[in-house]
């Protein structure tokens, strides 16, 4: 028997939704039941492909080629399961299900509204491609009381009164501010959080009480008791130093003990945290440290990364030493030397990104981790600068660009029209919809024997997950070999480059793909540990 959580959150954004969940999945895992964890998003996109990186933070993108919200980062990261097109709904596409339905006729005349149709194709949503899981976690977006969320609630509303309480459970993610002032911790604006779930007919099961400060026993009854909940549901949710040690502190509260009671479920032994003590203790006592670089153009809004700083963090986990990350607007190196800013890393990470603004200054911290053979890691856009730089450097095309910023002479890098998934040719053309038709989700790359690759993959043939729209040109692979690059990995019908090294080069690699999606604490990215790798050595040299 499937068993559905549903978690909310009140009072302010950003308290932690996500990590909760994903920390409460990885606590039920290692307690031996399965679980899948899925989010509804209210806003009105159809997915936040669209979005920009400074307002949404990053686009996760998952195996089936989905563009979702950077909360299944999480939950990927930590339980390990891939997610899937199914784990993320928004009400954009909610509308647009029902829209097409209605113009279809399906509605056999009815007049179409929020109830029932709209929360109809919700909760189809929330029960789709459950494959016999013992839990399912939601999250629902946004903040209780945001006119977007409420046919969100309201239909999960509808599926606790359908499935009954031993299948349905209600959690609520709070905040406790601290007022200095006054020397204590303030419950009120979680009991008004409370009172609002209420006034959609949810009563919350638990409550997780986000806090600066330990929340005193009196405190708690206090909450219980103005929000109905028991005691023992009232769960401290302290900052920590670091979020692999949530699940850990979320048991020591007996988060997952009580979910089990709320259900009628038997904790009979405590679950094995190891892994996540080791992880913790290598994060806590590191034997040394690395200063990375990254050079990009979303720097000042740390979600737009969120997955590549987590990747690099497991790299220094890997290599157990401290990762310091730098973040460097690309912009700054149109107008200064990239020296000034760049002489004392022991490694620069060039990610994704889209448009030209920031480019140049890409450019220039490619051009300077080649010629000072300081190690260098291009993703994405990344790599497509770093090329861009060889050609203009070494391959004597003083005006190669990217058609991405209009036309130029020498189109080292260009737009993808057409390209092969498994057996069927997708094609694109530049003036069509911008949403959902980049080269998307998994794909196969091989590798050639002998390269920096190989070394770091151990095997012929990869899979990695793509976002992006251009690609380096084919037509200029053979100029480029001849002038030191070596493009070892390719697509297996040889016509798209997916990965550029520098054999003469300390560590030089550029890759087309994004594989800060699929690292993971427990199990680190191998092109990450490499890079993280490389970058120890080269603090010894600095």
């Amino acid at each position: 028997m499937t068993r559905f959580i549903f978690v909310t959150g009140g009072v302010v954004s950003s308290l932690g939704k996500g990590l909760a969940s994903a920390a409460l999945g990885a606590l039920l895992q290692a307690r031996g039941y399965s679980v899948r964890l899925r989010k509804l998003d209210p806003y009105l996109n159809v997915d936040p492909g669209t979005m920009s990186p400074l307002q949404h933070g990053e686009v996760f993108v998952t195996d089936d080629g989905a563009e979702t919200d950077l909360d299944l980062g999480h939950y990927e990261r930590f339980t390990g399961i891939p997610a899937r097109r199914s784990d993320n709904v928004t009400t954009g596409k909610i509308y647009s299900t029902v829209i097409e339905r209605e113009r279809r006729g399906d509605y056999l005349g009815a007049t179409v509204q929020v109830i029932p149709h709209v929360t109809d194709a919700i909760k189809e949503f929330v029960r789709a491609d459950v494959n016999g899981e013992d839990f399912i976690i939601c999250e629902i977006g946004g903040t209780v009381g945001d006119i977007e969320s409420l046919p969100f609630l309201e239909a999960i509303r509808q599926l606790g009164n359908e499935m009954g309480r031993e299948r349905a459970m209600f959690i609520h993610v709070t905040l406790l501010p601290y007022v200095s002032a006054a020397g204590e911790l303030k419950t009120k604006p979680t009991q008004h959080s409370v009172k609002e779930l209420l006034s959609v007919g949810i009563q919350p099961d638990m409550l997780l009480c986000r806090s600066e400060k330990p929340i005193s026993s009196d405190d708690r009854r206090k909450i219980a008791l103005f929000c109905n909940v028991r005691h023992e549901a009232v769960i401290p949710a302290l900052n920590v130093d670091t979020i692999y040690a949530v699940p850990i502190e979320y048991h020591n509260q007996g988060l997952d003990t009580q979910v089990l009671r709320h259900f009628g479920m038997q904790a009979e032994s405590e679950p094995d945290l190891t892994v996540w003590e080791t992880i913790a203790g290598h994060l806590r006592q590191p034997e040394g440290e690395v200063k990375i670089a990254v050079v990009g153009k979303y720097t000042s809004v740390f979600d737009a990364y969120k997955s590549l700083a987590e990747a690099l963090a497991h790299g220094g986990i890997a290599n157990n030493v401290k990762v310091n990350l730098h973040w460097m607007d690309a912009e700054i190196f149109e107008r200064e030397d990239a020296v000034h800013f760049l002489e004392d890393v022991h490694g620069i990470l060039v990610p994704g990104g889209f448009g030209e603004r920031g480019s140049e200054g890409k450019i220039a911290a490619a051009k300077f981790a080649r010629e000072r053979n300081v190690p260098y890691f291009g993703i994405c856009f990344g790599m497509q600068m770093a090329v861009i730089e060889a050609a203009r450097s070494l391959a004597e095309l003083p005006h190669a660009g990217s058609t991405e910023f209009g036309p130029c002479d020498e189109p080292v890098v260009g737009l993808l029209t057409e390209w092969t998934r498994g057996n069927q040719i997708e094609r694109r053309s530049a003036d069509g919809n911008m949403g959902g038709t980049m080269r998307l989700g998994a794909y196969e790359c091989a590798v050639s024997a002998g390269s920096k690759l190989r070394e770091i993959y151990g095997n012929a043939l990869i899979s990695e997950r793509h976002r992006h729209r251009y690609e380096v040109n084919i037509n200029y692979k053979d100029r480029l070999e001849r002038v030191g690059l070596r493009f070892s990995g390719m697509s297996p019908d040889g016509e798209l480059p997916e990965v550029v090294e520098i054999p003469t080069h300390p560590w030089f690699v550029g890759v087309q793909f994004h594989p800060e999606l699929k690292s993971k604490p427990f199990e680190p990215h191998p092109l990450f540990t490499s890079f993280i790798k490389a970058a120890v050595e080269q603090s010894r040299l600095v």
